[in-house]
């Protein structure tokens, strides 16, 4: 009987943990693990689509995690003694010839629910099925897997609150019998939450396996600047996010076990500074470096071994969020990338300003509640869930300017950047996607709420620090006299303020 190979093809899945589609390739008696650096995910690119513009697709500090959680997989797997084949190009064009050097049965991969995403698996599957090799698909990025779901795709519920209670519903029936299950629309799974796979022993590599290949560096991709820049680490950031499975499951154990921040989650989680006031597992999580079935297990672990209570809830809710928007991505497609957003709005007068829009990427808005989160982003790829609300509803409901141009912006400086999660909660804050009510945010009002003192705009605007809290969130309202005793000229050492606020 002859030998099977496989191709197991990462994408953002970049985990020996709970990785259906690796234990799937693994059935095969030999196992190419392969990596492509799509060149389509860097450098300047154009958004598509009616109105169009031009950004950069991947920042520096994205690119470096990502080296680093692809340099992690990769030792990993030679601890296994396996390996990783690296190669720069489309994977449509890579994985075929891949597939042909070692005459491969078949590849495995996890599916994503994006456009653009979803284009790419179609493309491969059109070129490996030209050459009779099967692709593969997995669902495994959601914490309720597309299978489990209570209903329909079709029908998945376009408000988060109605999800979630439906998704919760069925875990609670599925605990106490078939409750709650639906028919064939509740899937063949089990709505309750599959079990965290386990690592799969990694058979050998094909015996014609081509070489491995080295990563590229971080300024191949990025450029020479924009990589010392991501290199250059700043103190006042909240954690350093080092790339990789290694680093992910170390966060989980500092944060969940040693610290024992879990029991104060909901506590602490609007904070804005510091490592622990969150769990800041998202760079991990939107990489592949960490399944949230296995946070929810750990989860479940802390509440038999320690507490349970409101905080240990709302990690889960959490992730029921995040699920909630890969499933509306799968629900409605490109929809969510147009300005009108899924609820197709035309009556609002979206504006273009190069002006305005730069002072606000660059953190100089004179708004410094805005600014301060602006820079922390510019500096660390990082920004609290609090800070990105706030910036987010600045540039759409107080500029007017378009929604997608920030999200795309977030997109190039995120560490922790999702498609879905990052476009799913600009339109809801823009009004244009699964929520009607206003999403505006009162600036002023958050900055006193959740900064109380002004640390966090000190911190990342010293031209404050001498500044009493008050007048850090508004220094506008300094008089000529204020200023001079302070030392902060407005419009010399801090800008004037770009709008008025309400109630300024």
């Amino acid at each position: 009987m002859s030998e099977s190979t496989s191709l197991a093809w990462f994408r953002r899945d970049l985990r020996l943990h709970d990785n259906e589609a690796l234990a799937a390739a693994c059935d095969a008696d030999g196992v190419l693990p392969v990596y492509c650096l799509d060149p389509r995910e860097y450098g300047d690119r154009p958004f598509g689509g009616p109105d169009s513009f031009d950004f950069d697709k991947t920042g520096a500090h994205r690119a470096r995690f990502r080296l680093e959680s692809l340099s992690d997989l990769r030792s990993s797997l030679r601890e296994r003694g396996s390996d990783l084949v690296v190669r720069e190009g489309t994977p449509e064009s890579v994985l075929p010839e891949l597939a042909a050097t070692v005459d491969a049965d078949f590849v495995t991969v996890h599916t994503r629910p994006t456009p653009e995403e979803s284009s790419v698996e179609s493309a491969v599957e059109r070129e490996l099925g030209g050459d009779g090799v099967d692709l593969r698909r997995f669902w495994g990025h959601t914490l309720t897997h597309l299978d489990d779901l209570p209903m329909a795709l079709s029908e998945v519920p376009d408000t988060y609150t109605t999800f979630r209670k439906a998704v919760e519903s069925a875990v609670e029936g599925d605990e106490g019998g078939d409750a709650g299950r639906s028919g064939e629309s509740a899937g063949d799974g089990d709505p309750a939450g599959r079990d965290p796979l386990s690592e799969p022993d990694v058979p050998p590599l094909p015996v014609d396996a081509p070489v491995a290949g080295d990563l590229p560096s971080l300024s191949t991709l990025v450029g020479t600047a924009d990589a010392e820049s991501a290199r250059a680490s700043d103190d006042r950031g909240v954690l350093s996010f080092d790339g990789g499975e290694t680093a992910a499951l170390d966060r989980v154990e500092s944060y969940i076990w040693t610290g024992d921040h879990l029991r104060e989650y909901k506590e602490t989680r609007n904070g804005m500074l510091g490592a622990d006031y969150s769990s800041k597992f998202s760079p991990w999580l939107n990489e592949g470096c960490l399944s949230p079935r296995s946070v929810k297990a750990e989860v479940d672990r802390y509440e038999d071994r320690r507490v349970e209570n409101d905080s240990t809830y709302w990690l889960v809710f959490e992730l029921r969020w995040r699920d909630f928007f890969q499933f509306q991505f799968a629900k409605h497609g490109s929809d969510f990338f147009r300005r009108g957003g899924i609820r197709k709005r035309t009556d609002v007068d979206w504006r273009a300003d190069e002006t305005q829009f730069e002072r606000w990427t660059a953190g100089e808005t004179g708004i410094p509640f805005v600014d301060a989160n602006m820079r922390e982003l510019n500096a660390t790829g990082y920004m609290s869930n609090r800070g990105r609300q706030n910036a987010a509803s600045f540039l759409a409901n107080d500029l007017r300017l378009d929604w997608r141009r920030g999200a795309a912006y977030f997109e190039t400086r995120l560490v922790d950047y999702d498609p879905a999660s990052n476009y799913g909660n600009w339109a809801y804050i823009a009004g244009v996607g699964n929520d009607s009510r206003d999403r505006s945010f009162d600036v002023r009002w958050q900055a006193n709420r959740y900064d109380e003192n002004a640390e966090y705009v000190k911190t990342w605007l010293p031209e404050l620090d001498a500044l009493p809290a008050e007048y850090a969130h508004e220094p506008w309202k300094l008089s000529d006299e204020e200023q001079a005793t302070y030392g902060v000229e407005l419009g010399v050492d801090y800008p004037e303020p770009m709008v008025e606020l309400d109630g300024s």
